[in-house]
C-alpha cells in the first residue's frame, strides 16, 4: 500500500508540470507518456470511477478514461437513463472507438424477490417486456451483453422446480435477443444466501439447458472467490459457457492488488485461453480522491503487465 501511495503522489506531482495529454477542469494531465497507451486487456470503467479527475459528467469520465488507455465502459443502470443520454453515450463510444460492456436487464429492484424462480406469469411477462426494451437500449448504446439475475430462492418450491422455471423464462429471453446477436449473461452472486444463482457450475448447467448463443455466464471473479474459490480451475470447467468477466479483489471489492487474489496470474490465464472480450471493473476504489483514482490506474497497469 505504501508503494502505491508513493506512485500516486508521484503521478500527482508530475501532472503539475506536464503540458501534454488530457486536461480536466482541475488541470490534471497524463502522468506519463505510457499512461495513455491502450491496456493489453479490454477493461471497462463504470460511472463515478473517475469523478474526481474528470468531474461528475459520465461523458467526461469516458473521455478521460480513454485518454488513460481504457477502451470500454459498462453501466448497470443504463436502462434507467433517458433514451437521449443512452444515444449520447453510444455516440461518444463510437467516436472514441470504445465498446459498451454490460448493462442490467432490470426487471426488479433490490432487494430481489423470488421473481423468475417462482414460475409466475407476472414475472415471466415482465422479463419478456424488459428484454424487448433492452434490444432498443442496445441499439442506442452499441451494446452486446446484458446482465440477468433470476432472483431469490423460492422456499416454497424444490430446487429442481425453480431451475425449470428459470430455464423456461430465460429461453423466452434468448429467443428475443438471439436474432439481434445480443447476449444475456447470467450472473451468480454472493450478496446474500437468499439468491437463487450463486455458483458457476449451477449457471453452467442452466446455460447448457438453454443451449443458445444468447445465454452465457457472467463470471464475476469477486463473487466467485467468495462463493467457491478455485477461480482458475472453475473458469476452466465452465469455459465454453462464459461470455463475460468482471473484476473485484477480495476482501473489500476494490481494484486488483488490494486483496488476496493474484489477478496478474488470472488475467494471464484467461488471455492464454484466447479470451479477447471485456473485463468489467465491477468494484470500488481503495484510495480517496484523485490519488485513489490514479492509484487505481497504476494497479491495472501492474496487473496488465505480463
Amino acid at each position: 500500500m505504501q508503494r502505491r501511495n508513493f506512485v500516486a503522489n508521484s503521478l500527482l506531482a508530475g501532472s503539475a508540470f506536464m503540458g501534454l495529454g488530457w486536461r480536466t477542469k482541475n488541470t490534471f494531465s497524463l502522468p506519463t507518456a505510457s499512461a495513455g497507451e491502450p491496456f493489453k486487456r479490454n477493461y471497462a470503467i463504470h460511472d463515478g470511477m473517475f469523478k474526481n479527475m474528470a468531474g461528475e459528467n459520465f461523458i467526461d469520465q469516458i473521455r478521460y478514461a480513454h485518454s488513460m488507455g481504457f477502451r470500454s465502459i459498462e453501466d448497470n443502470g443504463m436502462m434507467d437513463r433517458t433514451p437521449e443520454m443512452q444515444q449520447k453515450i453510444g455516440d461518444t463510444l463510437a467516436e472514441l472507438g470504445m465498446q459498451m460492456g454490460v448493462f442490467v436487464i432490470q426487471f426488479d429492484k433490490w432487494p430481489l424477490q423470488t421473481s423468475l424462480t417462482s414460475g409466475k406469469k407476472e414475472w415471466r411477462d415482465k422479463f419478456v417486456t424488459f428484454c424487448k426494451e433492452a434490444v432498443e437500449v442496445a441499439k442506442r448504446t452499441r451494446a452486446k451483453w446484458m446482465t440477468v439475475v433470476p432472483g431469490n430462492y423460492d422456499r416454497s418450491l424444490s430446487m429442481g422446480l425453480q431451475t425449470g422455471n428459470v430455464i423456461e423464462s430465460l429461453r423466452l429471453g434468448a429467443e428475443i435477443l438471439a436474432p439481434h446477436n445480443l447476449v444475456m449473461v447470467l450472473e451468480p452472486l454472493s450478496d446474500t444466501p437468499d439468491l437463487f444463482l450463486r455458483h458457476s457450475d449451477q449457471t453452467y448447467a442452466i446455460c447448457k439447458a438453454i443451449n443458445s448463443p444468447a445465454c452465457k455466464i457472467l463470471f464475476d471473479m469477486y463473487h466467485m472467490q467468495r462463493n467457491e474459490g478455485n477461480i482458475i480451475k472453475n473458469i476452466e470447467a465452465a469455459w465454453d459457457e462464459i461470455g463475460y468477466f468482471q473484476i473485484g479483489d477480495n476482501p473489500g471489492r476494490k481494484e486488483p492488488g488490494t486483496g488476496e487474489m493474484n489477478y496478474k496470474n488470472i488475467f494471464k490465464y484467461i488471455y492464454q485461453k484466447g479470451y479477447r472480450g471485456i473485463y468489467g471493473m465491477e468494484h470500488g476504489i481503495a484510495g480517496k480522491g484523485k490519488e485513489g483514482e490514479l492509484a487505481l490506474i497504476d494497479a491495472y497497469r501492474q496487473a496488465d503487465n505480463f
